[in-house]
């Protein structure tokens, strides 16, 4: 069968927004609305700017599905841009500094960054954001579960609860703008982007995602293309703006011995039924993932966001087509849009396991993965002598 991939195309100002997904198995039931809410979340957050109060992004599946149910065909996902002007739009001969206009003015011998920055706009994310979401449908069957949220903006850090269940950081994280399930910071990071607007600054920030519920050996250790590890770092690190990404522990394993780092194992037989298949550990500094596998514990994962390269005040900049000093222009834009990253990054996450999940348990239609999946877990558990 085709393996789970998918490609976006559109512009900021085009008329829509792309995404097409191949290779979903046939009998899956689809849930636009779940689909929709994903984009909704995507538009909000606070420090949005007046785009969001034109878009309403909603998806039309255009091919691959029937009556509601996939039938193994591609899938296009179409979102319509409310703000559609490409043709009018002015040029932009001055690049702004932090964004893609004057590396891919050069590349393609231009000098007007308006053919640039319509595709390297963060408005591509909407279809990544729809594309995982798709995909999630998936990844429920079999109670794996996604949560991406907030931690850091600006200077504001979240407090961090080990002890929170997905469920309680879901519902914590939309109790406020900032998409952060600590209170008190998401209150302090509103202020601290309500300053950044009247400073005519942007802000950056962190994001997490955890994934539970997934088995181990997602991923392989057999070709570096397949390392799931590798796979998350790029999917991303490839949203627009972010500049680093670490699992687990991250950088943190530079500064300690391998006894603070690695997580002693344990076998817990109260847990051989769960998808963990009993091995347990006693932390998860690896963050659920090791030699490129998912080791069976929870995947932990953070991003870095820089601030938005649209200020308010502008930046020093060169005009392309005389070479003379030029302010950036204002280019409207976000102040701060780490809540909205939060919303793509958990579902860029969620797709790359949904295709590292069908590579190991492939099948034409649901019924077939689901005999892959249980067959799977099955022999696993066979493996070795039982504990009374």
């Amino acid at each position: 069968m085709t393996q789970l991939d998918y490609r976006t195309a559109g512009e900021s100002h085009g008329r829509a927004l792309l995404a097409l997904v191949e290779g979903l198995p046939a009998g899956m039931n689809i849930d636009v609305d779940f689909i929709n809410a994903e984009l909704k979340r995507r538009q909000g957050g606070y420090g949005r700017g007046a785009r969001m109060k034109i878009e309403h992004d909603e998806v039309n599946i255009l091919s691959g599905v029937c009556r509601g149910v996939t039938i193994g065909s591609p899938i296009t996902l179409q979102i319509d841009n409310k703000d559609f002007r490409i043709d009018d739009a002015p040029p932009v001969p001055n690049p702004r500094p932090g964004h893609a206009d004057l590396a891919g003015s050069l590349k393609w011998l231009t000098t007007d960054s308006r053919t640039i920055l319509e595709r390297a706009s963060a408005r591509e994310t909407a279809a990544r954001v729809a594309a995982g979401a798709l995909v999630r449908s998936l990844l429920q069957l079999f109670c794996v579960d996604v949560v991406g949220y907030v931690v850091r903006i600006g200077g504001v850090e979240a407090k961090h609860n080990e002890n929170l269940t997905l469920s309680e950081l879901r519902q914590l994280r939309d109790n406020n703008e900032a998409y952060c399930p600590d209170d008190k910071a998401a209150t302090d990071m509103i202020a601290a982007i309500k300053q950044a607007k009247i400073d005519k600054d942007t802000l950056g920030g962190i994001v997490e995602v955890q994934v539970h519920g997934h088995p181990p050996g997602l991923g392989s250790c057999m070709r570096w293309q397949d390392k799931l590890d590798g796979r998350l770092l790029q999917a991303v690190g490839s949203i627009q703006a972010f500049k680093g990404v670490e699992i687990g522990l991250g950088f943190g394993c530079a500064s300690r011995p391998g006894s603070k780092v690695h997580d002693e194992i344990d076998y817990d037989v109260n847990q051989r039924d769960s998808p963990n298949l009993g091995y347990v550990r006693r932390s998860n500094r690896a963050g659920g993932l090791e030699g490129g596998m998912t080791n069976g514990q929870p995947i932990i994962l953070r991003g870095v966001m820089k601030p938005i390269s649209t200020l308010l005040r502008g930046l020093d900049s060169v005009n392309l087509e005389t070479k003379a000093p030029q302010r950036s222009d204002y280019e409207r834009s976000d102040i701060a849009a780490v809540a909205a990253a939060s919303v793509v990054a958990e579902n860029v996450v969620a797709f790359e396991l949904a295709r590292a999940f069908l590579e190991k348990f492939a099948g034409d239609t649901i019924e077939e993965v689901r005999y892959a999946y249980d067959s799977f877990l099955d022999a696993a558990r066979k493996l070795g002598t039982r504990p009374d």
